[in-house]
């Protein structure tokens, strides 16, 4: 193939393209927009190019008159994208009386209830962690076997060296934990991450927001980051006396629960100094009036705790999603209770399941005990808390579990509690899990009210396996448009590390160095349009191709992007006869030497059809 350097679409006869390379995605923080190349030129009329260009078409600089004659074309547009849910999709893992996971289930086994009812499962996929590095090396060597694009000053790619395989985001929540739990977290997490693998990248976020630590394989950023963890409560301020949880105020206020308030009255009297001579109604009234001005303190911080930490959660959930490889959060935490946010956590169950993101959970206070009455009791003559107190402690932390196994069932990930084997936890908790299965259907008569439904996975023949999938979704208030669900689609297919070849599309690597410094990297997308599903209207072809080529580094990190949109109309001998070696989209980047990684996405408009390949390029 030869064409100009500065050329967008080149015709190619001729032209060998080289397999597909390694996986990749879109990595973090998709926060730019696509930029588009210059307009195409009229493929019926190529101007004569230099020796070392061939039949590269010029650009289309017709009147706007003439526009509807041009048999190919191109427009900007911004790359934004919008979620829609009306597809409900569920990840399950399924697990044997040993606790490993089974893999050999198909779509027939499986059972999907949504409100009771049956659903009809129109998706299903086993999903298992691909060894990534091998298959970047057997690319790399498939492209060294090839020769370089005739007419193009350009260097062929080498070994990629330790590509990464496996982000881990390892989330602690420095809002809820304790000092003492910290203390042994970090020792833990410390003696963890000294066994991460070369194609390991870590890192390290706090739900306060503090001290974070963006993806990386230098032990000693993750060692230094660990020791700056420190609790870091937002109710630090709110009385302790009565010592009333964000559960108990839940129970208290919102559920009017009389066990709880008759336990936080009791303490309350306890908390009050000697009044000699005032009456128990006078008491009585102080205590309550005492009750519910905690329990107001309380709830507003204990909300506000729980509205951070999952927008935090959140977050992550996105950042890692966009990362090139296996993605997972570890979340440590002593767990929360979140009563007002079921919306909230749901909504990040469901972005992580489409993002093929696993929340994996690390219950950070360990195994569990109710600790006696503060020895001061006794000491100063002061009665202890009612008996109820402990009942009510023992609930608290029962519910503070329930939310981090919401969240890792809902994901397919683990929950480790009830021990306080530490590293044994972090072994588990950063490993994905063997097998999974992606579940979806289409609810029917869906009605856009919000409101939330629960679902049900079930075995047909459940053999003593066990089962973990979400519990539930919301339904949406409104549906997207066909547009905005095109761009859906694509964005899914940038983050996620699966290849498509819906299309007949080849995704192809090269650079040539402009310096000691500098390099520019080209992205080529081969199309045979002759195999592409048209629509024929006026005697002609039509198809709008969207194209989205990004490239980031060895970490996984966002360095550019640029989209383009193609639009054909054909005519049917300019197709058959001038079209058989097909297009080729050509993008070129500005980088520096260095280990990089390629994502390319394209889908047409008519067939709705995706492709998606993935290549990773060593300059030296």
């Amino acid at each position: 193939m030869n064409c100009s350097p500065d050329a967008r679409v080149c015709f190619a006869p001729g032209d060998r393209m080289r397999k597909p390379q390694n996986r990749v995605l879109l990595p973090a923080f998709l926060c730019c927009w696509f930029l588009l190349a210059s307009i195409f030129a009229a493929a019926q009329n190529p101007q004569p190019q230099p020796a070392s260009t061939a039949a590269a078409p010029v650009e289309n600089k017709q009147p706007e008159a003439q526009q509807a004659s041009a048999e190919i074309t191109s427009h900007d547009q911004p790359a934004t994208f919008r979620v829609n849910v009306k597809l409900v999709v569920v990840r399950v893992v399924v697990r044997d009386a040993q606790g490993h996971t089974v893999g050999n289930l198909h779509k027939e086994d499986f059972q999907v209830f949504d409100r009771g009812k049956p659903q009809v499962i129109t998706q299903f996929e086993v999903e298992q962690p691909g060894d990534l590095t091998a298959k970047a090396r057997q690319a790399a060597a498939e492209e060294n076997s090839n020769s370089a694009i005739p007419g193009e000053p350009l260097t062929t790619p080498k070994d990629p060296g330790a590509v990464p395989e496996r982000f881990i985001a390892y989330l602690f929540d420095d809002v809820h934990i304790a000092f003492g739990d910290l203390a042994m977290v970090r020792k833990a997490a410390e003696r963890h991450f000294a066994t991460l693998r070369p194609t390991d990248r870590a890192a390290i976020f706090t739900t306060s927001g503090q001290n974070n630590l963006d993806f990386t394989d230098d032990r000693a950023k993750l060692r230094e980051a660990l020791l700056h963890l420190l609790p870091r409560p937002i109710s630090s301020g709110v009385s302790n006396c009565p010592d009333i949880s964000y559960y108990q105020a839940d129970l208290i206020f919102n559920k009017n629960d009389p066990q709880a308030t008759s336990e936080a009255l009791q303490e309350a009297v306890l908390c009050m100094p000697p009044a000699p001579g005032v009456s128990q109604t006078a008491i009585a009234t102080m205590a309550s009036q005492l009750v519910n001005m905690t329990t107001q303190q309380v709830l507003g911080a204990g909300g506000q705790e729980s509205h951070v930490s999952l927008g935090v959660l959140k977050q992550v959930v996105q950042a890692v999603a966009h990362m090139p490889g296996q993605r997972s959060v570890v979340l440590v935490s002593p767990g929360f209770i979140a009563p007002q946010l079921e919306f909230e956590y749901n909504d990040i169950v469901d972005r992580a399941v489409r993002s093929q993101v696993v929340i994996n959970a690390l219950n950070a206070r360990g195994l569990f005990t109710i600790m006696p009455p503060d020895p001061l009791y006794t000491a100063t003559g002061e009665s202890p808390p009612p008996p109820e107190k402990g009942l009510i402690v023992t609930a608290a932390a029962l519910a503070d579990e329930d939310l981090l196994a919401v969240l890792a069932d809902g994901t397919g990930g683990i929950f480790f509690h009830n021990s306080n084997d530490l590293d044994e936890g972090f072994r588990r908790v950063a490993q994905a899990p063997e097998y999974s299965y992606v579940l979806a259907f289409s609810p029917p008569d869906l009605k856009l009210d919000g409101n939330f439904h629960p679902l049900k996975v079930k075995l047909k023949n459940p053999q003593k396996l066990t089962i973990q999938a979400r519990r539930g979704y919301f339904a949406p208030k409104h549906f997207a448009d066909p547009n905005e669900a095109a761009k859906q689609e694509i964005e899914e297919a940038l983050y996620s590390q699966d290849e498509l070849h819906a299309l007949p599309v080849k995704l192809h690597t090269q650079f040539f160095k402009a310096g000691d410094d500098a390099a520019k990297l080209i992205v080529l997308a081969h199309v045979d349009v002759q195999r592409i599903h048209y629509r024929k209207a006026d005697g002609r072809n039509n198809d709008v191709l969207t194209c989205v080529s990004a490239v980031f580094n060895r970490n996984g990190n966002f360095l550019q992007a640029m989209e383009k949109t193609v639009t054909m109309h054909w005519k049917d001998e300019t197709l058959q006869s001038k079209l058989s070696p097909g297009i080729t989209l050509r993008s070129s980047f500005d980088v520096k030497p260095g280990s990089y990684l390629v994502r390319l996405v394209v889908r047409d408009s008519e067939g709705q059809l995706m492709s998606a390949e993935n290549g990773t390029v060593e300059i030296r």
